[in-house]
């Protein structure tokens, strides 16, 4: 099981070269990314938006541009549409956010002629490599879908499972996240993971573990689970970390970004390709580990 972001690096490499499609390219972080995606064969790259711009970025960053191509559109709107059609004409194998609003990003994803629909829940993906464990988390969902119900955090669940097995996770193990590990019907988020649990019991989802509900404490620790008296297959040593809506999903990520010294990388799933949909703060190293998770993401799709 791959443990840490060098042996992400390291699989991406094993495998065919993926193509990432950039919108609104001329963006410092990423190109840094890109650049290094591509020195370390990675992920190759289209890059689009404002050439004059980027040409401006790759000098002051030592990247050389006749190794990709470059589109030249100044419109940002008409980048962004530019690049999701790349990817759903099989040009690119996934899409990544450059110096765009989300919202006018998103508008493209989802537009109806050259978008990347399926007709699946859209959700968010954070994956976490922390020095305390002996794993990498993966947090969902921490950015797009406000307030899930059943239904949804169904297809959340399997959006977070197709992640982990991309990334070498045979079973992963899903926790849901609540306040308490025990059913309470006065706390719809345990009446939602006590059902998800069955649903994976009887082979409705399939492909993984989940049990629930947990509390946090009882999902990532063994110790922590062992003296509750808590047992399970998932108990303590959860790999998915499903969240119950978008406040505790979000200060979760944050938490985890800002206050532990991990790596990390984000990408949204349920589309067609992977895309990748990181914060405009997030380091180049971050938004490269994302484009590293989201070509194993693009291989684990094409074999389905």
């Amino acid at each position: 099981m791959i443990k840490n972001f060098m042996e992400v690096l390291k699989k991406t490499k094993e495998q065919e070269l993926k193509k990432v499609a950039v919108a609104v390219a001329q963006d410092k972080p990423v190109l840094e990314a890109i650049r290094d995606a591509k020195e370390q064969g990675i992920a190759d790259a289209i890059l689009v938006g404002e050439k004059s711009e980027i040409e401006n970025i790759a000098k002051e960053i030592g990247m050389n541009l006749s190794n990709f191509e470059v589109i030249d559109e100044k419109d940002k709107v008409k980048a962004a549409l530019k690049a999701v059609e790349l990817v759903s004409t099989g040009k690119a194998d996934m899409l990544m956010k450059g110096l765009i609003d989300t919202a006018n990003f998103l508008r493209a994803v989802l537009n109806k002629e050259v978008g990347l629909r399926t007709g699946k829940l859209m959700s968010h993906v954070g994956v976490f490599q922390l020095d305390k464990f002996d794993r990498l988390l993966f947090v969902t969902d921490a950015a797009f879908n406000m307030y899930p119900e059943l239904k949804d955090k169904v297809d959340i669940v399997k959006n977070a499972v197709t992640v982990a097995k991309a990334v070498g996770v045979e079973t992963p193990r899903v926790a849901p996240i609540c306040a308490v590990e025990v059913v309470n019907p006065s706390m719809q988020a345990t009446v939602d993971a006590s059902i998800l649990s069955k649903m994976n019991d009887r082979g409705q989802i399939k492909g993984c573990f989940i049990d629930g509900p947990l509390a946090l404490d009882n999902a990532l620790s063994e110790e922590a689970a062992a003296h509750k008296g808590v047992t399970g297959p998932v108990a303590g040593k959860a790999d998915i970390l499903l969240m119950p809506n978008i406040e505790s999903g979000n200060i979760m990520y944050k938490t985890l970004t800002y206050t532990t010294e991990c790596k990390s990388g984000a990408l949204l799933v349920g589309t067609s390709a992977p895309v990748v949909l990181t914060s405009r703060n997030d380091s180049h190293e971050t938004k490269m580990y994302s484009i590293a998770l989201a070509a194993l993401v693009a291989s684990e799709l094409k074999k389905k």
